[in-house]
Formats: structure tokens, sequence, C-alpha cells
């Protein structure tokens, strides 16, 4: 497509000009060909870029239309005093019309504030965290702790008696990294949820509880560990943790919990940076939705090489993941912390050589449910 012409078709996206056929064709576009995405997006910072550079040239012809129109009036001239003669003189002569002018820059000062202010946070306004939150339970944690007590009471039973599920205010999703200490990553948003209790869903329905040992909201990764004693230990992981970024156009696949049940979804990465060139970040063309915070990102190797953390609000299919290096990063902060320092990541990456069914089977039993209230 000739640049002109993709300028354009980008332009009437951006606007919302496009017609219903034309926009699913160009979604399909953006989805089928990885160079295609990347352009619109270098297109849409451009027409971003240059919408900043008229706000802003229209604020200076406006000033300089008021210092036009005071000039004419009068209200600023030009004397033969200087020094602090000239100072004292205009001071005397024009104060009413300094004052008015102080007033008027305030005023511009503070428009100015409030657009730059817009702009730096357009990165809140734009990115939508994918946590989905539950309806507010009717049982108070008090009955949990109620319910816990009849079990205890209740041990001398013979028949087996089968835990309470906890009750729960939101959904997201996690994955096993360490299977001797039971630690699980996530997003450092997703425990911003946490009030009172953290628990863990496996893909049977069996929930257990955790603690959340390191949180870094500057990266968006934190690290809980199930504390359960019910919770019974699971093999070495089956993909490796990637060092190194991703490449462009790589094709990958995710799984995590948008609903009750665990979902796959696959896409490829369209950018090595996230929103606004973040480097912590990489782009992926693919659907998620609340509930996906945490989902891991898998390539065709077996190799994690992201951890889903949000989605661009105004643009549907394009979702941004953190970079798995960031969780070499984040576990050599833990073993900083006391009581955390055996943390280690121990895999067989024997996923490689095989087929994309059998790579969600040996994985899914390592992606968890975060939950909690």
């Amino acid at each position: 497509m000739e640049e002109s012409l993709l300028l354009d078709t980008v332009e009437r996206y951006n606007n919302g000009e496009m017609s219903a056929q034309e926009l699913f064709h160009f979604e399909e576009m953006r989805k089928n060909n990885a160079e295609f995405d990347q352009m619109v997006v270098e297109h849409l910072f451009f027409i971003q870029d240059l919408e900043k550079y008229a706000d802003f040239k229209r604020l200076k012809n406006r000033l300089n239309e008021i210092e036009d129109q005071l000039s004419v009036e009068g209200a600023i001239s030009k004397s033969p005093l200087t020094g602090k003669s000239k100072l004292i003189y205009l001071w005397g002569k024009h104060k009413r019309t300094v004052a008015v002018a102080a007033t008027i820059a305030i005023i511009v000062s503070i428009s100015c504030f409030l657009i730059v202010s817009i702009f730096s946070n357009n990165k809140q306004n734009n990115i939508r965290p994918l946590v989905e939150k539950l309806k507010e339970q009717d049982v108070k944690y008090k009955k949990l702790e109620n319910q816990i007590g009849k079990l205890k009471r209740a041990n001398d039973l013979q028949a087996p008696i089968e835990k309470p599920r906890l009750e729960s205010k939101f959904r997201a999703t996690g994955f096993m990294i360490d299977v001797d200490n039971n630690y699980i990553i996530t997003n450092a948003h997703v425990l911003n949820e946490v009030k009172n209790q953290l628990i863990v869903e496996n893909n049977k329905g069996e929930q257990y509880l955790a603690e959340s040992v390191y949180v870094n909201p500057d990266n968006d990764l934190a690290i809980i560990k199930i504390t359960d004693r019910d919770f019974k230990k699971i093999p070495a992981l089956p993909f490796s943790i990637k060092k190194t970024d991703a490449d462009l156009g790589e094709q990958v696949f995710l799984l995590g919990y948008p609903k009750q049940e665990i979902v796959y979804g696959e896409g490829y990465i369209s950018a090595q940076n996230g929103y606004q060139l973040d480097t912590i970040f990489c782009q992926l063309s693919t659907l998620a939705n609340e509930g996906n915070s945490g989902s891991p990102v898998i390539n065709k190797n077996g190799e994690l090489v992201g951890v889903v953390s949000s989605k661009e609000a105004n643009s549907e299919g394009v979702v941004y993941a953190i970079k798995s290096s960031n969780i070499y990063n984040a576990i050599n902060e833990m073993r900083k912390i006391k009581e955390n320092e055996n943390i280690r990541i121990t895999s067989k990456p024997i996923l490689r050589k095989t087929d994309r069914v059998t790579q969600i089977k040996k994985v899914q039993d390592y992606v968890f449910m975060i939950k909690g209230n």
C-alpha cells in the first residue's frame, strides 16, 4: 500500500470513519500481516504527534493575537526610561494591565499544564488492565472463618469433608515458575485487588490458599506462593523462560482465565516494545479480555516469552505483555528477601518438537486462576 494511501486509511480508522466492512478487512490485514500492523501503529503515533503540534500552534497563535491586541490598545508601549526608573514607570502606568496579563498568563499556564497532564496520563487512559471484577458476594469473610472452624471440629467424622469454596471479588491468571517452592508469577496490578484473602485455583477447580511475597509496580510483576498444605507438588516445568526478546512476527499462544475455565488464544509479536515504546513490554496482535492479566505467552518452541498485562482500550487486538527477561530480574530481587532465597526455575523444555495440542495439554496444569476478596 502506498504511503499516502496508508496514511489516509489510518486517519479514517483513527477518526472512526470506516464502514463496518472496511473496518473488518482492515483489522484482518493487521492480524495477518505483522509488517502492515507495525506501519499502522507508527502512523497512529505520527497522527497523534501532528495533533499535539497543531494544539501547540493554535495556542501560540492565540498568545500572539492577545499581544497584538494589547499593543494596539496601548496597553503595551515603549518608554525612553531605562533600568530601575523604567521598571518603576512601567509598573506605575501599567500595573492594572500587568495584573490582567498575569491572570491571562496563569490561565494559559494552567491550560498548558492540563494539556501536558492529559497527554502524560494518556497511557493510563488508553491502557486497560485485564483483571475481571466479580460481583460482590453476600458471604462475609467472617463466615468463611466459621466454615473453616466447623471443618476442624468435624475431623473426627469418618466421611471426608470437602473444603468450602472461597468467595472472590476478582479473577485473573498466573503460572508456576518454581515447582519446588510453589511460586507463581502474575501481575502487580492483580494484587492491588486483594484486601483479605488470596486464592489460586487450578484447571480442575481445586482451590488453595496463597500469599504475596514480591510486588514490583514498575514492571507490573508479582510473585505469590501457595501456602496451602493440601497442595500437591507437580512435575518440573515443561516450558523454559526465554532470556532474550521475542522476534517480530513470531507466532505465540496464551492460556488464561477470562472466564471460569482455561481459554486458549493465539497471535504474533507485532512490535518489539509496548505502548509509547515502553521497553519493558512487547506488543501482541491477539485477543485478550478481563481475566487474562498474568497469562503466559509461549512461542512454538515451548519458550515463555511474555506475561500478558493489558490491552489498548481503543484498538481491538492490541495487547501488551511484559517481556520474559523481566522475570529473571524479579527472581534476582526475590532472592534478597529473607525466607525466599531458594527460589529457582527448574524446567524440562520438552515442548520444542511437539504439536500445539500437546503443548497446551502439558502447559495448562501450570496455569492458575488468581482470585481473592
